[in-house]
């Protein structure tokens, strides 16, 4: 009890131990891991039938320029490495066809406004935000347009840039070579910013720019490795699997994929609401007992739990803290 003691008192005090641990301790108490598996549900509903729509749309407006229809259709693919590979390679299925964008329209719909509302429930759960202070089902479902239309955006300049990066091959490889370094890093601010816009837009707690273009950055770079990972599985798991192995494969994959990419969109959330909500330090031992003298992040932290369930603006909660319970006969508990 000394050791965990001395390290809890060492946390407590040093910012670079205790802001990590912070952020850990919120993501499970706000049960980051089932927001995310909701996300994942809602993304695998909608993605394949947003890219079949994505494709059929492409196909038919670049009909005429058979290179150039190529060249953007497997640059926007590139962004979803699981599936777009798949759809890549079979790009002829679809040409536009009626049934493929009754499908994608339908599917891409329903999914990706419940994708939406999850984003607006999980966001406003992570920064604290009262019940009472969310917009209404209208304003929500035009809010989750808004988000939608910020990902159209944000999947057309990505494909601009990735076109041009492959337009560039035919004057030479050292301009090839340097263009590719200038987007790669384009392409991580870009999305940096996609992510800075999406939490101020889906959430109405105000957030400074001072707290998070940092998490923003490393949730980009994480996200660039996440894109990597899934060519990597394309390329090295699935390569000469057979057929039944192979579709298995694939729907795990953009399963796991898609909920990969739903845990670093929420931890980017729980840092920033770590760093905006002052919820640091906690106390070490305080998820696991009763035992245990509460630290100011702690006791910001349970306010906030509480205070988010409130339901109408004249709800008055009030949170009192009595003093912990002794500990057990044999047990010395924290000092």
């Amino acid at each position: 009890m000394d050791v965990l003691a001395r390290l809890d008192r060492y946390q407590r005090r040093h910012r670079w131990v205790g802001m990590p641990l912070a952020v850990v301790y919120k993501f499970f108490d706000d049960q980051a891991t089932y927001l995310a598996a909701l996300l994942a549900y809602y993304g695998f509903v909608s993605l394949f039938p947003l890219l079949l729509f994505l494709v059929a749309i492409l196909s038919s407006a670049l009909h005429g320029n058979p290179q150039l229809q190529h060249s953007v259709l497997h640059s926007a693919l590139s962004e979803f490495p699981v599936i777009g590979n798949q759809l890549g390679d079979n790009i002829h299925s679809f040409h536009g066809s009626g049934a493929a964008v009754a499908v994608g329209l339908a599917g891409s719909v329903y999914g990706a406004l419940g994708v939406a509302q999850a984003v607006q429930h999980a966001l406003n759960k992570i920064f604290a935000v009262p019940r009472h202070a969310r917009p209404d089902p209208l304003r929500s479902r035009a809010k989750g347009l808004c988000f939608l239309l910020l990902l159209a955006a944000g999947l057309c300049l990505t494909t601009a840039l990735s076109t041009a990066e492959s337009a560039l091959t035919i004057f030479g490889t050292r301009l090839a070579v340097g263009f590719r370094i200038v987007s790669g890093v384009a392409g991580i601010v870009l999305n940096a910013a996609l992510l800075l816009l999406s939490y101020r837009l889906m959430t109405p707690r105000r957030l400074p720019l001072r707290v998070t273009y940092g998490p923003a950055l490393g949730a980009a770079c994480a996200w660039q490795v996440l894109q990597w990972g899934g060519s990597y599985y394309i390329g090295h798991v699935l390569r000469g699997a057979t057929a039944t192995y192979g579709m298995f494969g694939i729907v795990l994959g953009l399963l796991a994929w898609i909920y990969l990419a739903a845990i670093v969109y929420l931890a980017t959330a729980e840092i920033i609401a770590v760093r905006r909500l002052r919820l640091w330090p906690r106390s070490l031992p305080a998820p696991f007992t009763d035992h245990v003298h509460l630290a100011t992040g702690d006791l910001r932290a349970y306010r906030s739990y509480a205070a988010t369930e409130s339901f109408k603006g004249f709800e008055k909660i009030s949170v009192r803290f009595g003093e912990p319970p002794p500990p057990a006969v044999g047990d010395k508990g924290p000092p």
